[in-house]
């Protein structure tokens, strides 16, 4: 996600050969979040009195630790939480929430900070109720896979402590590490800031998959599924083979039509339609390479002619492979 995490992820898409033994070590979903990078913005802690509710407007996607209390949390597409003292909520979306307690009117978040954050990182709002502990923090994904890459992901992930492990103190460890390295900011802070944050995010996506009820996991679920799991790890495995619905249905031990319906299901489009996304998005990345040439990028991933790329990469990402070559060379030597 981060910058060095792209160029380990380019190197072995610049080989066919290497792309599968790349995909025999690293699981689906550090695939999926090496095409996008992380670049934590804010992180700031809240004393809240009941009652009390901030409004988060669109554009950063943010973290909430509850380190005391209670809050309900609204994302914008309506689906609502309640999270507990322990609790971890990420909303990678960037497409606006609310928190609160009590029924208040929600206060914009942007009003709360500039009038009250300084040095300290601290904000207090509310009245005279029950105290309510966060730690918040702001974040953006980048690159030009970004809005494919982030349709799949929850609006809400809900991490209870409920359901972590006595062990598993990540949470709490790495969200006191987050406000310290904002608090006293040294040499490097703010990259440490979000290289911490993409642990955080990381972590809670897969903690996701392991503990969420299947019907809530969305585009995550798939990864937990057995046999759509299998189904995905061979598109994954070898990207730029072409393989039919009943190919993919006979790995996941499936016949065609329930494959094809609980693929949909899961991952929010057909199995032929993925498989052509992904080969997009790897293209897109492999584009970025230095001297990269787009007609050979269009053969490698699987089209007979530049016309033929050309017209799907637009499809895909709403401009010409040849705006996303790094050096523009769009013919044969």
């Amino acid at each position: 996600m981060n910058n060095h995490d792209r160029a380990s992820g380019v190197h072995a898409l610049e080989s066919e050969a290497a792309f599968p033994m790349m995909a025999s070590r690293v699981d689906l979903l550090s695939q999926v979040l090496m095409l996008i990078r992380l670049r934590g913005e804010l992180i700031f802690s809240s004393e809240l009195t009941a009652p009390w509710a901030l409004q988060f407007d669109a554009g950063s996607a943010y973290f909430h630790v509850v380190s005391e209390g209670t809050m309900e949390v609204r994302a914008s597409d309506g689906r609502r939480v309640t999270a507990e003292a322990g609790d971890l909520i990420v909303l990678p979306q960037g497409s606006g929430h609310s928190i609160g307690v009590d029924g208040a009117t929600p206060v914009p978040i942007r009003e709360v900070l500039e009038a009250q954050m300084r040095e300290q990182l601290v904000i207090r709002l509310g009245g005279n109720g029950a105290m309510t502990q966060l730690i918040t923090g702001a974040f953006r994904f980048e690159g030009d896979n970004m809005p494919t890459m982030l349709a799949v992901l929850p609006s809400l992930i809900h991490i209870s402590k409920a359901l972590r492990s006595e062990e598993e103190a990540w949470v709490e460890g790495i969200a006191h590490f987050l406000l310290a390295e904002a608090r006293v900011p040294h040499p490097g802070s703010s990259l440490m800031i979000s290289r911490l944050i993409d642990v955080l995010v990381i972590r809670a996506m897969r903690t996701w998959v392991r503990t969420a009820p299947p019907e809530k996991r969305g585009w995550l679920g798939a990864l937990a599924d057995i046999r759509i799991s299998r189904a995905l790890k061979a598109i994954h495995d070898e990207p730029f083979r072409r393989r039919t619905v009943a190919e993919l249905a006979a790995i996941a031990g499936m016949s065609r039509s329930s494959f094809a319906e609980r693929f949909a299901t899961l991952i929010g489009a057909a199995p032929l339609h993925y498989q052509t996304r992904w080969r997009l998005l790897l293209a897109n990345e492999m584009l970025k390479g230095p001297e990269t040439r787009v007609s050979e990028v269009g053969r490698r991933v699987g089209y007979d002619s530049d016309a033929a790329f050309s017209r799907a990469f637009k499809a895909q990402f709403g401009y010409p492979p040849t705006q996303a070559s790094r050096g523009g060379l769009s013919g044969a030597p």
